[in-house]
């Protein structure tokens, strides 16, 4: 018997080094409205980052929730990683 396949599931953040808080969740969702979420990062130019493991952490949030204490440094290691991508190599 097969498995039935997992709905894609997305979950976007939003970071403002200017307010000096934790990144919050601003949209979060499976199917449909993940795909909307992908589709609207990749028009935006915005870094996709596929980690099944946070995910499925942070897809428990909240919207407008602030990121967990525990997980500042991995969401710093992908914010940096987005960050060095988008810097121009000399």
């Amino acid at each position: 018997m097969k498995e039935p396949i997992p709905a894609k599931q997305a979950v976007a953040l939003k970071y403002d080094q200017q307010q000096g808080s934790a990144p919050k969740v601003i949209a979060k969702g499976k199917g449909l409205i993940a795909e909307q979420i992908l589709a609207l990062a990749q028009e935006h130019d915005i870094h996709i980052h596929e980690n099944p493991e946070l995910l499925e952490v942070l897809i428990r949030l909240e919207l407008g929730e602030e990121i967990p204490e525990t997980l500042y440094r991995a969401i710093a290691e992908v914010i940096a990683f987005a960050y060095s991508l988008k810097q121009p190599h000399a």
